[in-house]
């Protein structure tokens, strides 16, 4: 069975709220095996909501419309609904007592509109779970069922978890599960990564579970999707588990973490496995990389601080940069050393460079210079970083840290 989202509003479409309901149920559906090809937006329109839920039941088993359930005007589904099947909405007077003690249970008004939702098909039966006023509905059709639940997030959710989800896999009569492992790489362009992984690609190809997909993330660097399907959610796991091991190894140093880990949770993890702690000095940066780091839960157990040297008077002043430039490696190396040496930890990071828009010391803007000092060894790089300031920032971030990650962290591996 496959299920397609159909998400109702205008909202949508201007922008004005993000959709995060189409990529829960999507997640959702996976996790209990169903397949979804297509996820759909439509206004609040009625001729358009009717053909955008003909097109989904032609090329889908299942449609899950979210929204346009609500009390007014432009809360258009139910009667897209009536439409589809060609049939009137007729008042349920079970649901309008459901209702109207809903409110009473609640100590408010009830407005006289909030009875259209106790309306609908005569072949369409209410989702038996009803967390707010607006009650879901269950059309089957010619051509497949439509499950049809409120926008409000938590209300769509728990008619989901608590009877769609469990319907369709009774109607599907196939049960499966599928599983997604996600690695995180840096380093490597999408076209690099793929020609990397070309041959094993082929050869999954071939047997056709597991899959493998690229992920762009920009400054979160590239992700490497392997998702697999089983009868059971242990069996799929097992197979996504094997998979990312394999291509571990294909990868090597390129990947730094997986699923929900980023590149400052990775570095810290292996800062403190290794007992260290961790200073950082930013001048272009300007405290986003100690932001970054402060943002993992339990960063203080490695991070011991930070100096915003943006001036270069502060920079030789707290740091110790001798007189001279400072958008150069020998700079980004005495800020790193400062901060270690100031801070009193075991290891420290620096960036210098240029955001721009302008020069600074005829340096192009995106020129950044980066350090990291550790218990017996140095690193230094200079890179030429695109983007405008905040994203010549961000990318310094990740990559003085991938610098740290590569160098000193590898080392010790192979020194161990």
């Amino acid at each position: 069975m496959n299920v397609e989202v159909v998400a109702v509003g205008t909202e949508l479409l201007l922008g004005q709220i993000v959709d995060t309901n189409s990529s829960w149920i999507g997640e959702q559906l996976a996790l209990v095996g169903l397949d979804s090809f297509f996820q759909t937006k439509v206004g609040d329109n009625l001729d358009r909501l009717v053909d955008t839920l003909r097109r989904a039941l032609d090329r889908s088993d299942a449609v899950i419309v979210c929204g346009g359930l609500g009390p007014t005007q432009d809360d258009l589904t139910r009667e897209a609904l009536g439409v589809l099947v060609e049939e009137p909405l007729d008042e349920d007077d079970t649901m309008v007592e459901r209702i109207i003690e809903m409110f009473g249970s609640r100590g408010r008004r009830m407005p006289m509109n909030n009875l259209n939702q106790a309306r609908k098909p005569a072949s369409a039966e209410f989702i038996p779970v009803m967390p707010g006023t607006a009650p879901g509905l269950v059309l089957p059709t010619q051509h497949g069922v439509v499950y049809a639940v409120p926008g409000v997030p938590w209300e769509m959710k728990e008619m989901l978890t608590g009877f769609v989800l469990g319907d369709l896999s009774r109607r599907s009569g196939d049960p499966a599960a599928i599983a997604s492992r996600t690695l995180r790489t840096w380093g490597e362009s999408e076209s690099g990564l793929s020609e990397m992984l070309a041959p094993r690609m082929a050869e999954l190809d071939e047997v056709g579970n597991p899959t493998l997909a690229f992920l762009a993330s920009g400054f979160e660097g590239l992700k490497v999707r392997i998702t697999a399907k089983a009868a059971d959610a242990a069996a799929a796991t097992e197979i996504v588990d094997e998979e990312a091991d394999h291509l571990r190894a294909l990868l090597g140093p390129l990947v730094f973490g997986r699923d929900g880990d980023n590149m400052e949770s990775a570095v810290l993890a292996a800062l403190e496995a290794r007992g260290h702690t961790l200073a950082v000095a930013e001048s272009l940066t300007g405290g986003l990389l100690g932001s970054r780091l402060a943002s993992v839960p339990g960063a203080s157990a490695v991070f011991r601080g930070g100096v915003i040297a943006y001036h270069p008077e502060v920079k030789q002043q707290l740091l110790g940069v001798p007189d001279g430039p400072v958008v150069t490696e020998e700079a980004a190396l005495a800020m790193a050393r400062g901060a270690r040496s100031s801070l009193g930890a075991d290891v420290g990071l620096a960036t210098t460079g240029v955001a721009g828009p302008e020069e600074l010391e005829g340096q192009r803007a995106g020129t950044v210079c980066l350090a990291a000092v550790w218990p017996g060894g140095e690193a230094s790089t200079t890179l030429g970083l695109p983007g405008g300031r905040q994203q010549i920032r961000e990318f310094s971030c990740i990559s003085v840290l991938d610098l740290l990650r590569r160098r000193m962290l590898v080392d010790d591996d192979a020194e161990a």
